[in-house]
């Protein structure tokens, strides 16, 4: 299966689009703008498209506390994200949830998640569902290297494996978890694990859209054709610290730099579709100026936009005794 060009051009864009969504979220926080907690997803956009391109409305996802760049690559709509992140009333969940609780079910997005490894026993779920109604759909759990070693994610694993689950479980490894680096808190290596429960496993370079991309082919075919679930550990690198505020005085004062200037996923297709001539760097440019100028109306509508009124306070809830 080729990438033809406008799927190259789509995955620059969605791409794009969430390093945008990223930087903006970034500077509208230091600025006070933004209540809540957020973590961000820059530096690590190549392992959520990759996977999600190959997915369509029968697929679910589930993401973890960094989640909008797996929102925005599932088809999630960028303008009532950013609704959701300033807590307004329009926003994908009414301005109720912010930026750790964003979730469109009508996308196939169960949701960021604020309990870490909270994802992998939901995909299970949806995995069943699909196996059971026979949609060809899959599931896939986004887990960080902090996320991996919690015992929901084993029995996660476990499960998947008994029933014969089209699941997938993609391992973000950017290498720190919250502040402590993964070389040190993971016993083994994460192919091993997922070898350990009868799985496919495999490591690929996170930075590399096309390495991504290809492995997630294998494994999603894989699903679909009922060939039970796999693993896949994607080694990247988040650009800003674990949540917005955090100094990141535990990487080197140059790591993030370095990275940017060698392994940077977006540099990194452009410089191969531009030099294998599939795409030239005018069009390339041209999605550069329409991601940009599209947040940057995003958060101008977010912040005039209404907030949540005290009528909103008992809707989406389950009962009320009112």
């Amino acid at each position: 299966m080729q990438l033809s060009r406008d799927d190259l051009l789509q995955a620059y864009r969605r791409m794009r689009l969430i390093r945008e969504f990223e930087d903006a979220v970034h500077d509208e926080f230091s600025a006070g703008n933004i209540p809540g907690f957020v973590h961000l997803y820059a530096g690590e956009e190549a392992s959520a498209v990759g996977f999600c391109m190959h997915l369509d409305e029968r697929d679910a996802i589930a993401s973890t506390h960094r989640g909008h760049g797996h929102c925005i690559a599932k088809g999630c709509d960028e303008r009532a994200m950013m609704f959701e992140i300033f807590g307004k009333k329009d926003g994908l969940c009414g301005g109720k949830g912010g930026s750790m609780h964003i979730a469109d079910l009508s996308k196939g997005m169960m949701g960021a998640n604020g309990i870490v490894g909270g994802g992998p026993p939901l995909i299970c779920g949806a995995a069943l569902s699909a196996k059971t109604l026979k949609t060809g759909g899959v599931a896939i759990a986004f887990v960080g290297d902090g996320g991996s070693n919690q015992g929901t994610t084993f029995e996660s694993y476990n499960l998947a494996k008994v029933w014969n689950l089209p699941a997938i479980f993609v391992i973000e490894d950017n290498g720190y978890a919250e502040t402590t680096s993964s070389s040190w808190s993971v016993a083994g290596s994460q192919v091993d694990r997922g070898k350990g429960f009868g799985m496919p496993a495999v490591q690929v370079d996170g930075s590399d859209f096309f390495a991504v991309w290809e492995v997630a082919r294998e494994a999603i075919e894989r699903a679909r054709g009922g060939g039970g679930p796999s693993l896949v550990h994607v080694k990247c690198m988040r650009y800003y610290g674990h949540f917005e505020g955090d100094a990141a005085t535990y990487k080197a004062p140059d790591e993030v730099a370095r990275y940017k200037a060698t392994k940077d996923p977006l540099m990194l297709f452009r410089q191969r579709v531009t030099e294998a001539g599939l795409l030239d760097g005018q069009a390339l440019d041209a999605i550069d100026r329409e991601a940009k100028a599209r947040i940057e109306q995003c958060v101008a509508e977010a912040k005039a936009a209404p907030l949540p009124t005290e009528k909103d306070l008992l809707t989406d809830v389950y009962t009320s005794p009112y």
